[in-house]
């Protein structure tokens, strides 16, 4: 008989949502709920599947989580696997160790959390004998591997380990419990579930060794369908891993050329053109979508004036379609280029190639903007911080669109006072 199990980690239950919220309420209580959807999805498979057991690679909370309605929510689920006799086998990863709940809530027999020192539990399946190796951090920093600090494998066993680990590095992601993937496949283990990364990856070898990503994006910069992983242990010890839909809702980044649109009824087609084919390609039930408009269209200035009525009009093209959201607009709309003919100075035209051409490379300049950005960052919380980038490249590239898109807002208001538009 096969031994058949689902690998998940990073669920990160009740992550705050601010930055989302001060933006539109209404979505960030869709997306604050999706992962505890999730989590309700990931239940629903395991009992329609029959497996034997559920895998959490660590974070299944996001920090000091103290709401006894999560805490409910939880030992509701985890008593449906109970009750279907699946067992549950749980690391706690960084943001575990800070949670009260993941300390004082009494789990059932059928959940294994594993503790600080590596352990092993055995099973018997069939002609199967499976032992499951983990091993978990109290403190939230965990600065060696762990991977020496596992037992050794047992022989004649079928492996899993347990681990979460930031592996050789990933952006975005703190250094936790560094590994080397190498190491993963000479270490005579079957299959390595592994937690911690949100992005999912499988890194083939000798074993098996799977990051499942997050089963729920919570911001546009864990964008797409988030998925578990459905793995089935044969009796030959072949190991199947099948990618299984679990996000309630998915951030996509979605862009429309504005080029050549002249009308404003124009410019809300397109992008309610580009929001059905983009939800005709989404997996997930909702769709959270970041706008970018480009292009060259003389709609530029009106546009950057009334964008708060370009996002009404998207929200009502995206009501439209369905289960359909907008999470942000961003512009990248630039003037229709000067005819060769005629060639009549066009004073804001020239202080607006001044302002990004001169100024704006100034390196006094930048190192201004760059300093006023993080003083603004070190006075918002932790979570709301990466608009700006999540290492030092994506931070720079956020100045250098600042700046372009500060000299292209002036040139655009300078313009329309010119002409003596209202």
């Amino acid at each position: 008989m096969p031994f058949r199990f689902v690998h998940t980690a990073d669920l990160h239950l009740d992550s705050p949502l601010r930055s989302l919220a001060m933006r539109n309420s209404e979505l960030a209580e869709l997306v604050a709920d999706a992962s505890r959807q999730a989590l309700i999805a990931i239940v629903d498979l395991c009992l329609e599947e029959r497996v034997d057991a559920l895998i959490i690679a660590g974070d299944l909370y996001d920090g000091e989580q103290t709401s006894m309605k999560t805490a409910r929510f939880l030992a509701n689920q985890i008593e449906r696997l109970h009750r279907a006799q699946i067992r549950v086998f749980k690391i706690r990863g960084n943001h575990d160790a800070l949670s009260k709940i993941a300390k004082e809530l009494v789990m059932p027999d059928t959940v294994k959390i594993f503790g600080g020192h590596a352990e092993i539990v055995e099973i018997d399946k069939g002609s199967l004998q499976i032992a499951i190796h983990g091993m978990s951090f109290a403190k939230p920093h965990a600065p060696e591997s762990l991977l020496p600090k596992f037992k050794h494998p047992g022989a004649g066993f079928v492996n899993i380990g347990i681990m979460h680990t930031s592996l050789a590095g990933s952006p975005g992601h703190d250094v936790y419990a560094p590994c080397n993937v190498v190491d993963l496949h000479t270490s005579g283990f079957d299959y390595w579930a592994l937690g911690h990364i949100h992005q999912r990856t499988h890194h083939p070898g000798t074993a098996t060794v799977v990051m499942p990503g997050m089963p729920q994006g919570r911001d546009i910069n864990e964008d797409g369908a988030k998925t578990v992983s459905l793995v089935t242990i044969a009796d030959d010890r072949t190991i199947t891993v099948e990618e299984r839909l679990t996000s309630v809702a998915q951030f996509d980044r979605v862009s429309v050329d504005l080029t050549g649109v002249v009308e404003w009824s124009d410019a809300a087609a397109a992008i309610e053109q580009a929001l059905v084919a983009e939800r005709a390609r989404a997996a997930s039930p909702h769709l959270v979508v970041r706008l970018r408009l480009y292009g060259q269209s003389p709609l530029n200035f009106q546009i950057r004036r009334d964008i708060d009525l370009m996002q009404a009009e998207a929200e009502q093209r995206g009501d439209r379609v369905g289960k359909t959201w907008i999470e942000k607009l961003e512009l990248a709309i630039d003037e229709p280029a000067a005819a060769s003919v005629e060639p009549a100075p066009d004073p804001v035209a020239e202080l607006r190639w001044l302002m990004r051409d001169e100024v704006v490379a100034r390196s006094g300049f930048r190192d201004e903007i760059r300093e006023m950005v993080r003083e603004l960052l070190a006075d918002i919380p932790p979570e709301s911080r990466n608009f700006a980038g999540r290492d030092e490249a994506s931070f720079e590239s956020f100045i250098d669109s600042l700046l372009v898109e500060g000299a292209e807002h002036m040139a655009a208001f300078m313009k329309a006072a010119d002409r003596g538009d209202g």
